[in-house]
Order: structure tokens, then C-alpha cells, then sequence
């Protein structure tokens, strides 16, 4: 056991967060943590942390316990290059290897039989053993490996200060990935992913040895990565075996179990009352009914199962229906920063299609949503479109106006209890409306900008990552209406449930170009993953055709030119294993001409490697 909690609690002044928490988190166990927003997932994490103390109850962690934690924000300032930041994780196991090769040339000129080098032989044969054992001469692949996963195979050399804070948030996610924890701590972990980078890190969790906490409104990545689910509901804390579909279904059977048999108890009081109230004060049956009294004081009363409060309900309608053509572009060009984005783009939407923009981070999909709305040359709009956006930062927002002010003063026709009746309905209410804009939490500046969107009545909604600060309750809440809608969708989200759950067609941008698939997300993903195959097992036969004879030569040449270095490189890479291991052996480590005669091949293997290493990389 990693943590156990029993009946924690905890509050700040006198209002209690959590109460009455028990769990255990066990080696290698993967855990979801879930709940709406405020109800003290973070304040469990920091205890845990041992950021915070525990007002009741006992938390104990096992000695020596290594934590490894994201914070959502929770990157870091650094001028170290991006690279040099994840070398820096393995300083012990560079060191190691530094001092092998130190210990080995030692060994090689020391006198034996002798004192100094005995010392000096045990000395590398523990040295090895801890090499062996920490995979030392392995640092680069895993630091490549994990960088180049999540989407910094092209920033090597960036000096840390210099990222944006996603990137940051990122850059810390891959150093703890590294440090490979004893319990790996995650608070919304997807937030700064693209599909891509969110596929790579659920393959690379599932083969994590430590166990993992994860904070995380990712339904899609809760499925693929946790094996229990546990919630905070009402200060109290619930476990569900299995992923957030399997909590889904448990959670409602729960909830029908435990009303069945509170309901069973009522009726069963109110009988036993009933009889005593008629026979109390009978001679023949008073006895009979102070017999009741004692059952009625010996039950243990069961609570009434918690009914949470109501998910937001959002309602998105429009007056006025525009004609079947939508949207035609043909021959975008769109440029930021200097950097193309899409080049020569075409996109067709029909009334009622609902469509995901995707692609990797950086590729346009928020700037093509603005470019529609704002206008340009490419883009034709049907007759009566009416659009709607919603931006992800609620930039549209005017931070200075209380809650009720920015709906009112952009919907000036709304009565007060009108727009009070809409905000309540979206999940801000009477203690929200004389809030500041700039005050409200993430998700309360979420459902505002909803609301907002809602009172547009847009025929044609586009939709920027509108899943971003929404708790799961507000999620699904945003897809039910979004389902009634029956008007045209474009959305851009990593939230694969929520593309799913919506998307009927999906136009990927993917090397400046908007590429688009006639079907749901399932089947998009299938259609990708055929493709990929397709590219890395045949690259060659696919090009051959468009080459000259001369050319299909050479490249054969090389090919086969590569293979005998793979191959020699293998080779000498055993034998370097080979070596290694006998130097760890304690009969040969006594004798000095072998140990000498292992040194110099050695040192002659390295050579050679670092020569063929160049060269391969030269011709890939």
C-alpha cells in the first residue's frame, strides 16, 4: 500500500470539504479521480501531498514514498534547453557511466595482483550491477521516446523560458514521465494534448510500473486508463470498480439500490407508527405495540441517497432556418506569425452537418473558425446564416461587467427574470450575478460565455473547444442540448468523447491542408490508422514507380548499405552487452590480463560504434 486514508476530514474554517474519507492507493494501481468543480478534488491531492493536514482522521504513506505530481498549470520556468532539461533527470545514471569508463582505464594501468586493484574491481563490478540494473546506457532512447510522444521531436534545443505555457505544462509532464515515480499524480493531464499526443500518452500509461492518480474530465481517457473510479460527492468519497463507463452504469444501480431501500424502511415505519399510534392506549394490545416502540428505537435509520444538484441545462434555438448551402471555401490561404497554416483550403458544409475540426496543436483549426465569422474572399455564406461562436478563453467577455450585466447588456430585450432564469439554467446563480467577469473560476466563465452563445440564436454555431473548464455534469449537460440542436455544427475539441458523442463528418488540417472524411470518429480513427500502415510498411514500394532505373539502383544500394550497418551495429552492440557482463563477473574481475585485454576491446567497440552511429545517421 502506497496512501491509505481513514475517515479524513477536512475543512477551512467551518466549512467542511471533505468527511469521513477512507481509501487506499496500492503499487501500481490506476485510479480516477472525479467530481464536480468544488468539491475538493484538489484539496484531496494536496493532502495526499502533505500540503495540507488532515483536521480528522489518520493518512499514511509508505516510507520513502516517490511522488511525482502535475499541477493543470503546472509547468515551469527554466533557461535550459528543452533536451538538456530531460538529462538533467538522469544526472546519476551519466555520472555512472562516466565513472565506469573513469574505472575502467584505472583498472587497466593498476598493478595485480594488489590492493588498489581490488578496490578498483569491486568498484566497477557494483558500479555494473547498478548500470545493469537503472538501464544507463538507455538515458537517450527513453528521453527521445518521450519528448518526441509529446510533441517536442522539433524543439530540442528551445530554451525552456522561451515555451508557451501549455508547452511548459507538457515539458513537465515528460520530466515526470521520465522520473518514473512511485505514484504518478495527474491534475488534468489532457488540457494541453492534441489527439495525437493524447493516443501516445494513454499507450505509454498503460505500460507505467508506478501507480497513477489522475484528475481528469477526459471521459475518452478515463475509459482507456483507470481500472477504478472514485467520487467526490457531498464531502463524502465513493469507489467504483472499473472506468468511467463502467461508473456510469454502478453509480446509477447505486443510486436504485439505495432508494429501494430507503423507501422499504419508510413504509416499514410508518406501518410500525401507524400501529402504534391506534394501539398505544388499548388495554388488550398496548403491549403489543410498545413492542414496536422498541423496534422503531432499536432501527438504524438509512439516510435518503443524495440527489447532486442539477447539471446545467443548456438550450441552444434559432428563428430563422438559412438555405441547404452553408459554407463554401475554395482556395484558402491562411498565414499567422508568418507561418502558413492552410494553403489553397476547400470545405463544403451543408445545413445540419455536424462537423469536428481536429489536427495536431498549432494547425489552424481556432484561426479558421474566426476567418468563417470575420469574412474573407475564399469563403462564401449561404443565405440566412446566422453564426454563433464561443471562444475558448471567453475572450469576448467583458471583465469588468457582474454576470448579470454582460448578458443583459447584450440581450437588452430580456426581462431581469428572464436573464436571471437563463444564467440559473446554465449554472450561475442569485450569489454568481453580482460577480465580475474577472473573478469567476474557469468553469463559471464557461457556462456565462454558453449563455451568452445560447441568446444568440445562431442558426450555424461554431464552437471552440467548449468542453474546456467544464466539470462532467456540464459536459454531458452541453451534449444533450447540443444533440437537440438541429441547426449546423463546427466544433474544434480533444474531447474525444464529445466528438463522438456529436461529429457526424470530420475535416482534419494536416499539412495546410483541410482534409475531409464523410463519417463519425470511430470510423475516422480506423481510416487514419489504415493509412498510417499503409505509409511506414510500404514507402518504398509506393515510390519506385517514380523513379528511374538508375535511381531505383542507388536506392536499392543504400538500402542494402543500411542493412549491413544495422546489422553490424547490432553485432557490436552485443558484444559490448557481452564485455560489460564479463567485467561484472567476480572470477574474472581478479584476473588483470583478462580484465585488460576486455578494457581495450572495449574502448575499441565504443570507437567503432560512434563511427557507424554517424554514418547510419547520415543516410536516414
Amino acid at each position: 500500500m502506497l496512501v491509505t486514508l481513514d475517515n479524513v476530514a477536512f475543512g477551512y474554517n467551518d466549512n467542511l470539504i471533505l468527511n469521513d474519507v477512507s481509501f487506499v492507493i496500492n503499487d501500481g494501481e490506476r485510479i480516477g479521480l472525479i467530481g464536480a468543480n468544488g468539491e475538493g478534488k484538489t484539496t484531496l491531492i494536496k493532502l495526499i501531498l502533505g500540503e495540507l493536514y488532515a483536521d480528522f482522521g489518520e493518512l499514511n504513506k509508505k516510507s520513502g514514498l516517490k511522488i511525482g505530481y502535475l499541477e493543470q498549470n503546472g509547468g515551469y520556468e527554466s533557461g535550459n534547453t528543452v533536451y538538456g532539461e530531460m538529462l538533467a533527470v538522469f544526472r546519476e545514471e551519466l555520472s555512472a557511466v562516466d565513472r565506469l569508463s573513469a574505472l575502467s582505464a584505472e583498472l587497466s594501468s593498476a598493478v595485480f595482483p594488489s590492493r588498489e586493484y581490488d578496490v578498483l574491481a569491486a568498484k566497477i563490478e557494483n558500479l555494473n550491477k547498478y548500470i545493469s540494473a537503472k538501464d544507463c546506457f538507455d538515458v537517450e532512447v527513453r528521453i527521445k521516446t518521450v519528448l518526441n510522444g509529446l510533441g517536442f521531436s522539433d524543439m530540442y534545443e528551445r530554451i525552456i523560458d522561451t515555451l508557451s505555457g501549455g508547452e511548459k505544462t507538457r515539458l513537465k509532464l515528460a520530466r515526470l514521465l521520465l522520473e518514473k515515480p512511485d505514484l504518478l499524480i495527474l491534475d488534468e493531464p489532457t488540457n494541453h494534448l492534441d489527439i495525437t499526443t493524447l493516443f501516445w500518452l494513454e499507450e505509454y500509461l498503460q505500460s507505467f510500473k508506478g501507480a497513477i492518480f489522475v484528475v481528469s474530465h477526459d471521459r475518452y481517457f478515463l475509459d482507456r486508463t483507470v481500472s477504478r473510479i472514485l467520487e467526490i460527492e457531498n464531502k463524502h468519497l465513493l469507489s467504483f470498480s472499473g472506468n468511467y463507463s463502467k461508473y456510469k452504469i454502478l453509480k446509477a444501480e447505486r443510486y436504485e439500490r439505495l432508494l429501494k431501500e430507503y423507501e422499504a424502511q419508510q413504509e416499514e415505519i410508518k406501518k410500525l407508527q401507524t400501529y402504534v399510534d391506534k394501539n398505544i392506549v388499548r388495554a388488550t394490545t398496548a403491549k403489543s405495540a410498545q413492542s414496536r416502540v422498541k423496534q422503531l428505537e432499536k432501527m438504524t435509520l438509512l439516510e435518503k441517497p443524495y440527489i447532486p444538484p442539477k447539471p446545467p441545462v443548456f438550450r441552444f434555438t434559432y428563428e430563422l432556418k438559412p438555405y441547404e448551402n452553408i459554407l463554401d471555401i475554395d482556395g484558402l490561404n491562411l498565414e499567422r506569425g508568418g507561418k502558413v497554416l492552410i494553403r489553397n483550403g476547400k470545405l463544403s458544409v451543408r445545413r445540419g452537418d455536424r462537423i469536428a475540426l481536429t489536427g495536431e496543436n498549432g494547425t489552424g483549426k481556432s484561426t479558421l473558425l474566426k476567418e468563417i465569422v470575420q469574412g474573407n474572399n475564399s469563403v462564401k455564406t449561404g443565405r440566412f446564416v446566422k453564426f454563433a461562436i464561443y471562444d475558448q478563453e471567453a475572450n469576448n467577455l467583458d471583465g469588468s461587467n457582474t454576470v448579470l450585466e454582460e448578458l443583459w447588456q447584450r440581450h437588452v430585450g430580456l426581462t431581469q427574470t428572464e436573464a436571471r432564469g437563463a444564467l440559473a439554467r446554465c449554472g450561475l446563480f442569485a450569489e454568481d450575478m453580482q460577480k465580475k467577469v474577472n473573478s469567476l473560476s474557469g468553469g463559471e466563465r464557461a457556462k456565462l460565455a454558453l449563455c451568452v452563445l445560447e441568446c444568440e440564436n445562431g442558426n450555424v454555431l461554431l464552437l471552440d473547444e467548449p468542453t474546456n473548464h467544464l466539470d462532467l455534469p456540464a459536459r454531458e449537460g452541453l451534449e444533450t442540448a447540443l444533440k437537440k440542436f438541429d441547426g449546423t455544427l463546427i466544433f474544434v475539441s480533444h474531447d474525444r468523447y464529445f466528438i463522438s458523442a456529436l461529429a457526424d463528418k470530420i475535416a482534419e488540417i494536416e499539412n495546410c491542408s483541410i482534409n475531409f472524411f464523410d463519417g463519425g470518429y470511430a470510423a475516422f480513427n480506423d481510416e487514419k490508422k489504415k493509412k498510417s500502415e499503409v505509409k511506414n510498411i510500404q514507402p518504398q514500394v509506393r515510390n519506385a514507380y517514380h523513379r528511374s532505373g538508375k535511381e531505383r539502383a542507388e536506392a536499392e544500394r543504400n538500402k542494402q548499405k543500411m542493412k549491413a550497418l544495422e546489422s553490424r551495429i547490432a553485432e557490436l552492440e552485443n558484444s559490448e552487452k557481452q564485455i560489460n557482463l564479463q567485467l561484472a563477473d567476480t572470477e574474472i574481475i581478479s584476473d588483470y590480463l583478462k580484465v585488460n585485454e576486455l578494457v581495450a576491446r572495449l574502448e575499441g567497440i565504443k570507437l567503432q560504434l560512434d563511427k557507424l552511429y554517424n554514418e547510419y545517421g547520415e543516410m536516414i
